[in-house]
C-alpha cells in the first residue's frame, strides 16, 4: 500500500500479524522510503526499550498511543503536531544487510582524571528526532570517554527508561536514568527522568527538581544548560540538536556567555530545525555542525 499510495507519513505499531513492525519499517525504508512514526501502548516494549529498535530500522520517532481525543488529551494534541512535523521530513533510502548498530566494547567509567582535559562535562538537549540523533552522536564516543554526559530528551511520558535501556545496548558508553544525589562519573550518560528538571550541583552530583516547566517543558533543556553554565562555566561543552520549539536556546546562550564550547545542529541534518535554529539566532552557538560531525568534534575537544 505504501508503494501504491505514496503517503506523506506512516504511523505504525510494532506488533502486527504476518510481518512485525521492525520488518515493515526496514522494507519501507529500503524500497519506498518515507517518514515513519512508531506508536505503541505495550508497557513491556516501552519499559525495555524494544520500541526504540524501530528507530534502528529507520523510523524517525516513537510515541505512546494517547488515551483520549484531541482537545481532551494533551498527548493526542502532541501526537497530531508530531505527525504533521514528520510528514515534512525528507528521508533517504536505507540498504539493509543485517544489524548495523555499533558493538559496545564494555561499560563503566573511564579511569582518566577529570583534570586531563579543559572540559569536565558534556550537556546535550534534543526533542523531535532526538533518539536517532543521540545514538549517532553518542555512538561515536568510546567507553573510556573522560567526562560525564547529561541529557535532556523531550519524549512521551513513560519512554525515558526504555530510551536509556536501548541506548545502553546500542553504544559503548554506560547509559542510565539520572538519580538525585548520585555523582557524575566519566564514561556515563545520565538521562533526565519524566516530570523533573535535571540539573548539576557544584559538587558534581545530580539534582532532580520538580519545579515549574521552563520553556514549556519539564524536564527542560534550558534548565539543564543553565545549571551547567553556573556550575561548570568554561569547563563544559553544550550541544543542542533537532527538535520543535525553542527549549534550550537561551540555555545554550547562557553556557556560551560563561565560556563553554557550544554546538548547534545544522538545518540540513535536523529532522526539525526548531530548537537549534533559535539558539543560532540568539548567538548561542560557537559552532554549527551537521549531525554526523558532532561526535567527532566532541572527541577533538576531549581527546
Amino acid at each position: 500500500m505504501v508503494a501504491r499510495l505514496h503517503p506523506d507519513v506512516v504511523t505504525m505499531d510494532i506488533h502486527m500479524p504476518h510481518m512485525d513492525g521492525y520488518e515493515a519499517i526496514r522494507r519501507i525504508m529500503s524500497e519506498t522510503p518515507l517518514p515513519i512514526v512508531v506508536l505503541t501502548s505495550t508497557e513491556s516494549n516501552i519499559r525495555l526499550g524494544a520500541t526504540f529498535k524501530g528507530v534502528e530500522s529507520g523510523a524517525l520517532m516513537v510515541f505512546g498511543k494517547p488515551h483520549g481525543l484531541p482537545g481532551e488529551d494533551p498527548e493526542a494534541d502532541e501526537l497530531i503536531n508530531v505527525v504533521k512535523a514528520m510528514a515534512d521530513v525528507k528521508v533517504i533510502r536505507r540498504k539493509w544487510k543485517g544489524a548495523d548498530r555499533p558493538k559496545p566494547v564494555g561499560k563503566g567509567y573511564a579511569m582518566r582524571s577529570f583534570l586531563s582535559t579543559q572540559y569536565r562535562i558534556v550537556a546535550v538537549g534534543t526533542s523531535t528526532g532526538g533518539p536517532p540523533a543521540l545514538r549517532t552522536v553518542l555512538g561515536e564516543l568510546p567507553a573510556t570517554f573522560p567526562v560525564p554526559v547529561v541529557v535532556v530528551q523531550h519524549i512521551s511520558k513513560g519512554f525515558t527508561d526504555g530510551l536509556a535501556r536501548w541506548l545502553n545496548e546500542a553504544i559503548s558508553l554506560r547509559v542510565k536514568l539520572a538519580e538525585t544525589g548520585e555523582p557524575l562519573l566519566p564514561g556515563t550518560v545520565y538521562i533526565a527522568p519524566d516530570e523533573v528538571h535535571l540539573q548539576v550541583t557544584a559538587l558534581g552530583k545530580v539534582a532532580l527538581l520538580k519545579e515549574n516547566p521552563l520553556d514549556g517543558h519539564r524536564p527542560s533543556v534550558t534548565a539543564l544548560f543553565n545549571s551547567v553554565a553556573k556550575q561548570y562555566g568554561s569547563g563544559a561543552v553544550g550541544i543542542l540538536m533537532t527538535g520543535m520549539g525553542r527549549d534550550g536556546a537561551s540555555g545554550l546562550y547562557a553556557m556560551k556567555q560563561e565560556g563553554a564550547y557550544t554546538i548547534a545542529q545544522d538545518e540540513a541534518s535536523s529532522i526539525v530545525f526548531g530548537m537549534p535554529k533559535e539558539a543560532i539566532l540568539l548567538g548561542g552557538a560557537v559552532e554549527v555542525l551537521a549531525l554526523q560531525k558532532i561526535g567527532q568534534k566532541i572527541k577533538e575537544l576531549l581527546p
